[in-house]
């Protein structure tokens, strides 16, 4: 029972549209899945990943056309991050960046590595990160199709970040409940502040890492466009999935208890900060219904889903995602 890494981060937009340009185009992503909101169908749910959205690689949002301004805070997801190969890269969307108007910040060191910050257009905080001296768990494969040359291209995601107001009980579930282990610090960008604390699971490395800030000096965060609603850490299968709703349970966590989302499997529960965790299952992917060259093209709909097909297209907006 040993995480193998992130899985995917979900977050919101308020533009599935604006978000497609954004992430495809900008970003270079490929759109692997194309459904909707499974708790609300009333929505699409969009899947950005690698040239076949593998575990690790997935980039999600909820499209919430109402949602307000996320307020930055404690208790939240305060960063999410992407990789890249190597340190050159970092330079090449550094000048991307420059030439399409994207917020960004200087390159700097973090944790040891390279890394470039920016937000997207709606201010949800990213964080480019170099695997030049990284070990641990792989990274995806960029899309061949992708608009980003494939030796700069985005690989997967890095490293979360956790902002909350006492580390130590979000640290104990990390470590006493879920297996993590922490391998090092680095000295937080506000003054007067902690150090930032990173723990990895599995084989480690970019692709494995929860960084923890303790921050004393921010209000409550208040989740909206450009905020991020969870993290879902990799779980191999259903029997491994079905011991951690268990282990979860034993610990007197509320929990969803096992969840079919078709592309793969779930249990959620918040840890004592409130902050919500998803573990997640490999498979079965996201080729199940889609044939790999189309995936993302058309509204995929699990089968539980598809006997009301009519009625929830009919109260989706089209939202073309032909890409390549």
């Amino acid at each position: 029972m040993e995480l193998k890494g992130i899985h995917h981060v979900s977050a919101i937009t308020a533009s599935a549209p604006k978000n497609f340009e954004f992430y495809t185009k900008t970003l270079g992503l490929r759109l692997v899945k194309k459904t909707v909101n499974q708790d609300d169908t009333s929505v699409y749910h969009l899947f950005y990943g690698d040239e076949k959205g593998n575990p690790g690689t997935e980039l999600t949002f909820f499209e919430i056309p109402r949602a307000g301004h996320n307020y930055e805070g404690i208790n939240s997801i305060s960063a999410l991050s992407l990789r890249v190969a190597s340190d050159e890269a970092l330079s090449y969307w550094k000048k991307r960046f420059e030439e399409a108007d994207v917020v960004h910040e200087e390159i700097k060191e973090r944790a040891g590595r390279s890394t470039l910050a920016f937000k997207d257009f709606e201010g949800q905080r990213l964080i480019l990160v170099s695997d030049e001296a990284n070990k641990g768990v792989a990274g995806g494969i960029p899309w061949e199709k992708s608009p980003i040359p494939r030796n700069y291209g985005i690989l997967g995601l890095g490293p979360v970040q956790l902002t909350v107001r006492q580390a130590e009980h979000t640290i104990t579930v990390l470590t006493q409940l879920m297996g993590f282990r922490q391998v090092g610090q680095y000295p937080s960008s506000v003054p007067n502040q902690p150090d930032i604390i990173v723990f990895e699971t599995g084989e480690g490395g970019t692709g494995a890492e929860v960084h923890v800030e303790e921050r004393t000096d921010l209000p409550p965060a208040r989740l909206g466009r450009g905020g991020v609603h969870h993290v879902a850490f990799r779980v191999d299968n259903d029997e491994e999935l079905r011991a951690w709703i268990e282990r979860i349970k034993k610990a007197r966590f509320g929990n969803s208890g096992f969840v079919d989302r078709f592309y793969f499997h779930s249990l959620y529960f918040k840890e004592p900060n409130g902050i919500l965790f998803e573990l997640a299952t490999d498979g079965p992917g996201f080729d199940t219904d889609e044939e790999l060259e189309h995936l993302g093209e058309s509204l995929a709909l699990p089968p539980f889903f598809e006997p009301q097909r009519k009625e929830i297209e009919a109260r989706l907006k089209p939202l073309d995602t032909k890409q390549g």
